[in-house]
């Protein structure tokens, strides 16, 4: 989820979805290129599972998404 999304921001629209019952389960990881400090727990609180900060760490992305998906990453 991009934090600085246009209209509403990522910390909205993460807010709107865990708020969904029926989307409430789908792990979103909070994406920002300007991080500050207090985002990362700022973002678990609007519900985010996981941060990251650009730029991105490609590997560190699909480790986490392969958490998410309960695979163990493949190298």
């Amino acid at each position: 989820m991009d934090l600085s999304l246009p209209v509403v921001d990522g910390w909205e629209a993460t807010r709107r979805i865990k708020a969904n019952a029926g989307l409430h389960s789908i792990p979103i990881i909070a994406l920002t290129a300007h991080a500050m400090r207090g985002d990362a727990e700022k973002a678990k609180e609007c519900g985010c599972d996981d941060y990251l900060s650009k730029p991105l760490d490609e590997d560190l992305l699909f480790e986490k998404l392969m958490q998410f998906l309960g695979e163990s990453p493949r190298r």
